[in-house]
Formats: structure tokens, C-alpha cells, sequence
């Protein structure tokens, strides 16, 4: 089978549900983004991946002929999923005319539908009934890699470990800075956790912000590859962030989650996973104290257990 989305980190990988789902029927072949392709890959949701630039889909998008070598590659596939391209008539008509059994669909649920996207993507391929909604395995590689970096940073792996992503695609499913300050600052105080704080390239203004404003300074995982970073949340005892995609990692590969939501969006893109406690955003006081309870709880039990374990 061939899965075909362009769409981001977040996006992709609101589509694991579904393709578990599809790979449980035979190999998967998954063209988008060549880092998200390859992520998918290690991750084991697909067998393959093709970049989705060089796979020449543009030729579809119009009324002559596919070039024959294109033609040929698509029916190599017995199947393909395009989750990409539906509201093209030409596109859809073309595809088609090329492949015998073919879903094409939108990566999201149209403005109408209170379906999540992840449950969207499910019913596009009618495997709604089995969706494996199980943390996502981290290979041993990553994690051996991921506790080197987490040493040289200066992570004490005997205490527990908060992971904070502040940033977003856009300012406005960001919560105030003060607000993230206040979180930690409470988590601190109250357990023996150690604070990292996760920058993407996009993310340095309010790393910035925030970095201000705590004391003591935090840690700092800076612009991590995406294989690292999926094992450096999957070891954190807890994670704090807000609508991004990488929330979605962190969901995904099971930590303890809290990810605040601006209201227009939580209903359609909270996470599958079990492990996420997904909220609406709000610049009242009394949610920053519940997050930051929320967060300590999860501390105070990540230590019991390893009491217990002893």
C-alpha cells in the first residue's frame, strides 16, 4: 500500500491509529516529508518511505496524460491512501483512473464533523474497529542515545524529569510565558525534578522569555533530531506544552502529558494517546495551579514506584 501526506509532524502523526491499522494488513509504503517518513520507518508505523517531492504527484494535478513512468509506480502499489489532494476534481479523477482501489480523503475532518483527526483518518480507511492505541515504540538505539545526550546535559537520572516545550506554529495557541515560569517554578519547589527545556528552531523568543524569568536556570535540549527528541520525551517523567507537534511526539510515545489547547482546536486535535491529559487554555491562576498539580502528582508517583521498585 502507498499512504500519501504532505502534512507536518503534528499531522502525520495523528494518522498512527490508522496506519497500524493498514500495516496490520500488509507492508506500508508512507510518501511525505523525508524526515517524517523516515521517523514513521524507525518508529515501525510503515516498511518504507518515499519523499513526497520526488514522487512527482504534480503531474496528476493535471488533464494530460501522467507520464507512463508514473503511472507504472502508482499501480506497483495495490492499494493507495491519499490523504492529500481530495478537494482537486482533476487530482481525484486522475488518481483513480490510475489505481483500481484508491481512498482519497482529506487529512481533516470537514468544518462540520466533531470528529477528532486521528478518528477521521481511521473511518477513511474503515479501520475505526481496531485501532491500537498503545504508546509508540522508542527503539533501543534512540533511548541509549537519548541518555547520553540527557548525561552530558547534566540530567541526573535519579530524580525525575519534566520536559517543557513553550513554542507553537503560531502566537496564538501560545500560553503566557508567566504562565509556563509559574508551572515550573511550583514543580521545582514542591519535588525533586529537574526541568529541560525542549527549543525548536522556531521556538527562541519565548525560550528567550522564559528563560528571563526562572530561577534557577533550567536546562536546555536545543534543535534535538527528531529521533532523539522522541526518545528524550518518551524518558522524561512528565511533559508540559501546548498545541504543537511536538506535543503530538510527546503524547505519542507515551510520557505523561499535560498539552494545553486554545478552544478552537482542542475538539479536533487532541492526541490518540492514552497517556496525554489534554486541556482548554485559559490566563486564569487557577489553571496554572491545577497544571502544576497535575505535573507534581506525576512526580510524586514516578518517585513511589521507583521506591517500590527497589
Amino acid at each position: 500500500m502507498l499512504v500519501i501526506h504532505a502534512g507536518a509532524l503534528g499531522d502525520v502523526l495523528q494518522a498512527a491509529p490508522a496506519l497500524r491499522a493498514l500495516r496490520s494488513t500488509g507492508p506500508v509504503t508512507f510518501s511525505g516529508q523525508p524526515r517524517l517518513g523516515k521517523l514513521l520507518c524507525e518508529l515501525g508505523l510503515v516498511d518504507t518511505a518515499l519523499s513526497f517531492e520526488g514522487l512527482g504527484l504534480e503531474a496528476v494535478f493535471t488533464l494530460t496524460s501522467p507520464p507512463p513512468s508514473l503511472v507504472a509506480r502508482l499501480r506497483g502499489f495495490h492499494r493507495i491512501i491519499s490523504w492529500f489532494g481530495a478537494r482537486d476534481e482533476v487530482y481525484v479523477e486522475q488518481l483513480r483512473a490510475i489505481s483500481s482501489d484508491c481512498v482519497i480523503a482529506s487529512p481533516q475532518p470537514d468544518n462540520t464533523s466533531l470528529q477528532t483527526v486521528w478518528r477521521h483518518l481511521l473511518d477513511t480507511v474503515d479501520a475505526n474497529a481496531s485501532a491500537d492505541l498503545l504508546p509508540l515504540d522508542v527503539p533501543k538505539a534512540w533511548q541509549h542515545d537519548a541518555e547520553q545526550a540527557l548525561t552530558e546535559l547534566g540530567v541526573d537520572a535519579a530524580r525525575p524529569l519534566l520536559v517543557v516545550h513553550p513554542g507553537a506554529g503560531g502566537r496564538w495557541k501560545l500560553w503566557p510565558v508567566e504562565h509556563h515560569a509559574r508551572v515550573i517554578q511550583q514543580v521545582i519547589q514542591n519535588t525533586e525534578a529537574q526541568v529541560l527545556i525542549h527549543k525548536g528552531p522556531a521556538d527562541q523568543e519565548i525560550v528567550e522569555a522564559l528563560a528571563r524569568i526562572l530561577d534557577p536556570a533550567p536546562l536546555y535540549l536545543v534543535e534535538p533530531s527528531l529521533p532523539l527528541l522522541a526518545a528524550v520525551l518518551r524518558r522524561a517523567t512528565a511533559y508540559l506544552g501546548v498545541d504543537s507537534g511536538v506535543s503530538h511526539l510527546a503524547a505519542a510515545v507515551g510520557v505523561h502529558a499535560v498539552i494545553l489547547f486554545h478552544s478552537a482546536t482542542r475538539d479536533r486535535w487532541e492526541p490518540w494517546s492514552q497517556t496525554a491529559r489534554v486541556l482548554i487554555m485559559t490566563e486564569d491562576a487557577e489553571q496554572v495551579d491545577g497544571v502544576a498539580a497535575a505535573l507534581i502528582e506525576r512526580m510524586r508517583a514516578w518517585k513511589r514506584e521507583r521506591i517500590e521498585r527497589r
